[in-house]
């Protein structure tokens, strides 16, 4: 994988909070929290201890990762905030997600559901606007998020969103490429955006 770029310290997780999700994608989020951990990469996540998020979370602490869970106050008991990794409690999801961006220097989304897709919309609307340049990488099982991805198209063919849009994100099949794709690109910001839409 080569030596770890100083910018990439701190990887954040998107994924669902499930724990009636497939077991395949629980083993995934456990055995992506390990390769984190692996890499020192810090964890940042949603800080419950339920669905793929805790399988994560747990698997990164277990193997000696560095974990930084984030969690809104009404979202403490519902989704059982793991105690035994660094958390913070915020008092808004607005508040939640602007500590994800700012804690962290990539980001990798693993399956999930209407929480995760809106955390990915702003996201990638974030890098639309030029906002950030950070590395995105989708696992993508058994086509998870090939609906998404044809939606963006739609968009693009639609001529409302610009064709280096589909450019933003790297989408990898299996979990052991994740993060040598965090490493190597595409880079998010290899091309701006805003302007290339007329």
């Amino acid at each position: 994988m080569g030596a770890k770029p100083d910018s990439l310290k701190s990887v954040c997780v998107f994924c669902g909070s499930s724990d009636a999700a497939d077991p395949a994608f629980l083993r995934a989020a456990a055995d992506l929290g390990r390769a984190l951990a692996k890499a020192d990469l810090r964890l940042v996540y949603g800080g419950g201890g339920v669905g793929l998020m805790g399988a994560t979370a747990r698997a990164a602490h277990e193997a000696g990762g560095k974990v930084l869970g984030i969690i809104p106050d009404f979202l403490v008991g519902k989704e059982r905030a793991l105690e035994t990794v660094e958390h913070v409690i915020v008092t808004s999801m607005h508040e939640r997600k602007q500590m994800f961006f700012e804690e962290s220097d990539g980001f990798v989304i693993l399956p999930g559901g209407i929480g995760t897709l809106e955390e990915v919309i702003e996201l990638l609307s974030w890098r639309r606007l030029d906002l950030h340049t950070m590395p995105v990488v989708f696992y993508n099982p058994d086509n998870f998020w090939g609906p998404l991805f044809a939606l963006f198209q739609h968009t693009v063919d639609a001529k409302l969103t610009p064709p280096a849009f589909m450019g933003a994100w790297t989408v990898v099949e299996r979990v052991e490429d994740i993060v040598p794709a965090l490493f190597v690109g595409p880079k998010a910001g290899a091309s701006p955006m805003l302007t290339s839409v007329t």
